[in-house]
């Protein structure tokens, strides 16, 4: 891949709340098409990290770009509007609006790669296609399905905005063994479909099974990153997770 396959790139960057630092010269890139593990224990600074990339940390230093936007000074809504779709660890869905309301809520006009050539387009019906279950309840309201269910909505909701990368927080936290295999199935379809995919999920060797590259967080530090595949027989891996 080249240069200009990068689509969200990291240089430097630092992230905390208040007087406590919790990311440190963090450097990062995710390729079109490309899924890319973010690991680490409780509390390395990974959901930090995917907060920073997208501008929900208020303290922030160093910079980040997406499709060759400088997004460092700006507000989340612009990763948004130009292709990040962002699933958080908590989904975040409107609990008093229906499926189906969620869903177009999310949705923004199709998109096209910088060389003119579409990129993937979500519709209604392909969400559906893709999760049976929220098609067999369009009217149900976000506050009265299960938690597997919302976080299909989430991830819905998300595709919904058209994203040339999809940042997933926990995408299996807390989910029925059948509802995880669901979301891992989801997450290579999305990936085949070409949009590109940084991940957190404390299955690391789901995680590594699924992605292209990985990145292992120590303290807010990169104690550990390269391809996947050399990742998950490093002789380091498991001290650094706590396994």
């Amino acid at each position: 891949m080249s240069a200009s396959d990068i689509l969200l790139e990291a240089k430097g960057l630092s992230a905390g709340y208040g007087a406590a630092q919790i990311l440190h010269d963090l450097n990062l890139q995710v390729r079109r098409g490309e899924v890319v593990a973010l690991m680490g224990r409780n509390g390395a600074g990974k959901s930090t990290t995917l907060k920073a990339l997208i501008g929900l940390v208020a303290r922030r230093h160093g910079q980040v770009s997406f499709m060759g936007h400088d997004l460092t000074p700006l507000e989340p809504h612009h990763a948004a509007r130009w292709g990040l779709g962002y699933v958080p660890e908590d989904r975040r869905i409107f609990t008093d609006l229906t499926v189906l309301q969620n869903l177009q809520v999310g949705q923004q006009k199709a998109r096209q790669w910088p060389d003119g050539t579409p990129a993937p387009h979500w519709t209604v019906d392909a969400v559906f296609e893709l999760f049976p279950n929220l098609g067999e309840m369009p009217q149900r309201p976000g506050g009265q399905m299960s938690g597997g269910e919302q976080q299909m909505l989430s991830i819905g909701r998300a595709l919904m905005t058209h994203p040339d990368l999809i940042v997933l927080d926990e995408a299996t936290e807390g989910l029925a063994p059948l509802i995880v295999n669901e979301i891992w199935n989801v997450i290579t379809n999305i990936r085949d479909s070409g949009i590109a995919t940084l991940i957190v999920d404390r299955d690391y060797r789901r995680v590594l099974a699924h992605s292209d590259q990985a990145i292992v967080l120590q303290k807010g530090l990169v104690a550990l990153a390269g391809p996947s595949s050399q990742v998950a027989v490093d002789n380091t891996l498991p001290k650094l997770l706590g396994v």
